[in-house]
């Protein structure tokens, strides 16, 4: 039972707990109308001080497909955070009229600071460059569904790996899971935090770090590719210099094997060229709609609803 837990950090939740919300996501791809009338009587608050749209609307119609409600606001100007008020102050409020809330924050560490104001459950939907744990349940969700489980793999990350918030909570994931490797592909200057380096290192997870992707992906599982992030960068010349370094094309998947899935957290801005779109090892867009499936699961879990 995982009721009234939040969901800030992967190391937040067991293994075990996190099998039962994979299982039930399995479980509501399967007979999706068996939950239809889950959540009725109950309210979702979204709060979101980051532009967000698959995040958000996934997390809008996982609780609009369980019969539940929403409330919330999708940036911080059309909420009283516009004058000044403190994140507990608002989270406080908030817990008034809601059941359960997401948040998604610029700031590291936001959300945990939130949760210890409440006792409703709190679910982080990414802070800063630090971590996004739902966008891990829906990744994990989509590789479960491709290759039945998600040991004894290699992981490919490219592009953007310093800021990506994504990257580093599936990495601490996948982590925790017997004989998996990592290719890390990024220019020096976007290289793995230090933290995230430590925890492959703790849990003896091989790993490279290297600037091309042609020559390693034959060998790769899964190629999870991420746009370079203009917003996290302090120096538009940067942004311009490192934007393009990495673009995944058909003439670059010749050289990938016939069962290597490409997923991408998205937005995609043109780290995947359109080309790559159609062809069966392109699995974004499916991973994207498996998000709402894996938040309708989690949300039960936390309500101590399923």
């Amino acid at each position: 039972m995982i009721k009234g837990k939040s969901l800030i950090d992967p190391s937040d939740f067991t293994r075990e707990e996190f099998r039962e919300i994979f299982d039930l996501a399995h479980q509501i791809i399967i007979n999706p109308e068996n939950y239809s009338k889950s959540c009725e009587g109950k309210v979702l608050a979204t709060l979101f001080y980051e532009p967000s749209t698959r995040t958000r609307f996934s997390f809008e119609a996982a609780m609009l497909r369980l019969g539940g409600k929403i409330i919330g606001f999708s940036e911080p100007n059309s909420s009283s955070v516009a004058k000044g008020e403190s994140i507990a102050d608002t989270i406080r409020t908030i817990e008034c009229y809601a059941d359960i809330a997401v948040m998604r924050h610029p700031k590291e560490g936001a959300p945990r600071i939130a949760s210890q104001y409440v006792t409703m459950p709190l679910i982080n939907a990414g802070d800063g460059g630090h971590q996004h744990p739902t966008q891990t349940l829906t990744d994990i969700l989509t590789i479960e569904r491709l290759k039945g489980n998600i040991e004894n793999k290699v992981y490919g990350f490219c592009g953007d790996l310093k800021f990506g918030r994504t990257v580093h909570s599936l990495i601490k994931f996948l982590s925790n899971y017997e004989d998996v490797r990592f290719i890390l592909i990024s220019p020096e200057e976007l290289r793995i935090p230090e933290y995230i380096r430590e925890a492959m290192k703790k849990n003896n997870k091989p790993f490279v770090e290297v600037e091309k992707m042609e020559p390693y992906l034959k060998d790769i599982d899964f190629l999870y590719m991420t746009r370079v992030q203009r917003e996290r960068f302090f120096n538009e010349e940067d942004y311009i210099r490192l934007k393009d370094k990495f673009i995944l094309d058909m003439d670059k998947m010749k050289y990938a094997s016939p069962t290597t899935y490409i997923l991408h957290p998205l937005p995609r801005v043109n780290e995947i060229s359109i080309e790559v779109d159609n062809d069966p090892r392109a699995q974004y867009f499916q991973q994207a709609k498996n998000g709402m499936f894996v938040r309708m699961a989690l949300i039960l879990k936390l309500l101590g609803i399923c």
